[in-house]
């Protein structure tokens, strides 16, 4: 797989609509989309197919086993590795990404687990309200993935 493909990467999805979205946009903006295993739900789900609606046969899809399947397979740089966490360290918004740039984003009930958390940043997208713990996966992958983006798009 070739490193340099930027790409949304979802950590044990549990509900098959975000994937279905988060690969959508994943076409949009052409990222490859990487699911890690397990997932809660079937990729021949049909709300998966209904989120990506007619755009899911475009989507460049790579699945892995596990996270280490993933970081021995894909091999993601370090420094391109990017896992989203409602409190993150950092804010995306003052975040430079390369273009190798892999956001990473962890369980809808869940998050991302410890032996994923360990020893990496982390970033969040800024929430103003105080009445908000988090955002949808889908609305927060394709939010990061435009700022991952900024100044590369027409």
């Amino acid at each position: 797989m070739s490193r340099s493909r930027p790409a949304l990467v979802l950590y044990q999805p549990e509900i098959p609509g975000n994937t279905g979205s988060v690969g959508r946009t994943c076409v949009a903006l052409d990222l490859d989309l990487c699911l890690i295993r397990p997932y809660g739900f079937e990729l021949s789900d049909r709300t998966v197919r209904r989120a990506g609606l007619d755009y899911w046969k475009h989507v460049r899809l790579h699945e892995f086993e596990d996270w280490d399947d993933f970081l021995t397979r894909r091999a993601p740089r370090a420094e391109a590795l990017f896992l989203m966490e409602d409190f993150g360290a950092a804010s995306a918004y003052e975040t430079e990404f390369p273009e190798d740039f892999h956001l990473v984003f962890g369980r809808e009930t869940t998050g991302l687990p410890a032996q994923v958390l360990a020893g990496r940043a982390t970033l969040r997208l800024p929430m103003r309200s105080p009445h908000i713990r988090s955002l949808n996966l889908a609305n927060a992958a394709t939010a990061a993935a435009y700022l991952a983006l900024r100044g590369r798009l027409d």
